[in-house]
């Protein structure tokens, strides 16, 4: 199993480390633009293999793209970071000449990949890869749903002074402040509605504290948040990878689920050596719907502003 990921800042280089302390991938490609940034990433992440326990190869490569060559699962974070007061869809207009380039390259040398992209805004990245592209549907991924999920447990174990292995929950929509759908009524505490612990009120400000956790770190840290997005990565690759089935909300492009089509959005899908094999409905209530659907809206108008 190889796996190549483009950008080797904060959130490429934690994908690379989470990848590889996992140990399931035989080799992990970093590539980036500047000259050494990757292979000195590389060298630096190799140098802890023997600390950490892992066997995966890691190797750094400045813009050579035949380094990538038979790539399984390939990962786009290439582009320019959220800075404080910023929102993900400021991004569009360098972001989308850097991803359109890039998957490009990369499918040159890799023609049966599985692309994850992670590059903002997110949902219009993984649509325009999909207009771009000739990968099938199955093989492009958003990763912004599994990102913000793991988010909203983290607010809802907090709210409930919980151990966050007992809680479950999960966000669909688009990966952007205004657009996240988090389900609220289907989160748990091992099974319990979480309704039978904590008032609508504190469930409300989870909500919103979930939807602006992206902007939050970015506040505080100056730039774009890394570890739980490279975790979150790496979680998608290895169910990718090891066939794992597993449930995540990801991007994915719709054709009539949910009432939406021609948009890439936050849904929950199986993923599994296919990539995505199967995008699963959830019934929605009212509320849910209209608050999707004014989601998908968002992300339409975004997608409108590519140059495709």
């Amino acid at each position: 199993m190889k796996v190549t990921v483009v950008g080797a800042g904060a959130v490429g280089a934690s994908c690379a480390e989470y990848i590889a302390i996992k140990n399931f991938a035989s080799e992990v490609v970093l590539l980036d633009i500047k000259e050494g940034y990757a292979e000195g990433k590389a060298m630096d992440l190799m140098q802890t293999a023997s600390l950490n326990g892992f066997d995966t190869k890691i190797t750094g490569s400045t813009n050579d793209y035949t380094k990538t060559a038979g790539s399984d699962i390939c990962v786009i974070t290439s582009g320019i970071p959220r800075k404080p007061g910023m929102t993900r869809e400021e991004l569009i207009g360098i972001n989308a000449g850097i991803v359109k380039s890039v998957s490009a390259s990369l499918i040159e040398h890799s023609p049966n990949t599985i692309m994850i992209v992670v590059s903002n805004p997110m949902d219009t990245m993984t649509y325009l890869v999909h207009k771009t592209t000739n990968l099938p549907k199955n093989r492009i991924i958003g990763m912004g749903g599994a990102l913000d999920s793991a988010r909203f447990k983290y607010r809802l174990a907090e709210a409930l002074g919980a151990p966050i292995s007992d809680v479950d929950g999960m966000v669909i929509g688009g990966h952007s402040d205004k657009g996240m759908v988090p389900l609220t009524r289907l989160a748990t505490r091992n099974s319990v509605p979480v309704t039978a612990f904590i008032s609508d009120e504190r469930l409300n400000q989870v909500k919103e504290d979930t939807k602006v956790g992206g902007a939050t770190l970015t506040k505080l840290l100056g730039t774009s948040a890394w570890y739980a997005p490279g975790a979150a990565v790496s979680g998608l690759v290895q169910a990718i990878a090891c066939d794992q089935k597993k449930v995540f909300p990801c991007s994915t492009y719709l054709d009539g689920q949910y009432g939406l089509n021609d948009l890439c959005i936050g849904v929950p899908v199986v993923l599994g050596r296919n990539g995505i094999e199967k995008i699963i409905e959830l019934e929605l209530n009212d509320a849910e719907q209209q608050h999707m659907e004014e989601s998908a809206e968002g992300v339409t108008k975004t997608n409108g502003l590519l140059e495709l």
